[in-house]
């Protein structure tokens, strides 16, 4: 369907070219020609390698850690991107985040600290993004940090949809702490599950630790379900707490692998049978060696809210 911002392109910075290449395989296009690479000093150096006058630009890159380089780096990374394919005139320019750093420093929680998530979103429309397309974000008021639309996904129909096959018999959805009650719920609701909670208290060098599970879990197949797993303290604290409190089975669930530190030692030493994320965040080899993580493709879902960006058409029904 023509739309009034031209061809639709995609590129991808290095971050996640893996993830761009099986969105534009689902579009039926091809990531967009480009020279990305880095001057000896680190700095970014970005040409775009093909004519974007008038399209409509989808940039891929979630700004987390990977080998090619640190959140600072991909952030920058996708910044310059972004100003390049303004200067040359881009009708549209998209930045697609699968996985929004900072976004865990959304408030001021104690005296003179950053709001970061709201700076990002700052210098992403400095930067001259016109609309940003993201997933399951720390906290959905995020969204309100932007002075451009943001497309806001969630990757609770694939985790479902993969849950569901299983056909988990007994099965309860835990929120590892109060703030995912609501979360753990909606997801105990679409696959008729029970839903129970594990009472968090946090010490003051910020390590959790586990007080109370509320809930009924034993003899069932418990789910963790969280949006973010980064050192794996949580998680693992958790699973033990449920397997203390006689469930059979514990799984761990969330959206945004960041695996980072101790994470993968905590994975392997944990009462977790196995752990669900999804690719938003790129898999290291390192990460794929255990054998505990297994990883669900997210580009089916960013490819159709690409698409219907594209075509003007309804977002709604996938954010859900």
């Amino acid at each position: 369907m023509p739309t009034g911002f031209g061809e639709l392109k995609i590129f991808s910075g290095s971050a996640h070219p893996q993830l761009a290449r099986e969105i534009a395989d689902y579009l039926g296009i091809s990531v967009g020609q480009q020279r990305l690479r880095r001057f000896p000093d680190t700095e970014v150096s970005f040409q775009i390698d093909e004519n974007i006058r008038g399209t409509d630009v989808f940039i891929l890159q979630p700004t987390c850690a990977t080998p090619a380089g640190s959140v600072d780096q991909a952030l920058m990374e996708l910044m310059i991107m972004i100003d390049a394919f303004r200067r040359s005139s881009a009708a549209r320019i998209t930045a697609v985040i699968p996985y929004y750093g900072y976004g865990r420093q959304d408030r001021k929680d104690k005296p003179r600290v950053p709001i970061s998530a709201k700076l990002v979103a700052n210098l992403l429309g400095a930067a001259g993004a016109n609309r940003v397309l993201t997933m399951d974000l720390h906290k959905a008021q995020i969204q309100g940090f932007f002075d451009i639309p943001v497309d806001h996904l969630f990757a609770a129909p694939v985790i479902v949809e993969h849950l569901a096959r299983k056909n988990y018999p007994n099965l309860t959805i835990v929120a590892p702490d109060a703030g995912g009650a609501e979360r753990a719920r909606a997801y105990a609701k679409r696959l008729g599950g029970e839903l129970a909670v594990v009472d968090k208290r946090r010490g003051l060098d910020g390590a959790a630790e586990v007080m109370n599970v509320i809930g009924d879990v034993a003899g069932r197949t418990c789910i963790i379900q969280d949006d973010i797993i980064d050192t794996a303290g949580t998680i693992q604290k958790a699973a033990d707490a449920l397997k203390e409190a006689g469930a059979e089975r514990v799984i761990g669930c969330a959206v945004h692998g960041v695996l980072s530190g101790p994470a993968l030692a905590r994975i392997e030493n944990s009462a977790l049978e196995s752990l669900i994320v999804t690719d938003t965040i790129p898999m290291t080899d390192e990460r794929a060696r255990c054998g505990k993580i297994q990883v669900l493709s997210v580009a089916r879902l960013l490819g159709q809210a690409i698409r219907s960006i594209h075509e003007e058409t309804s977002v709604s029904s996938l954010f859900v």
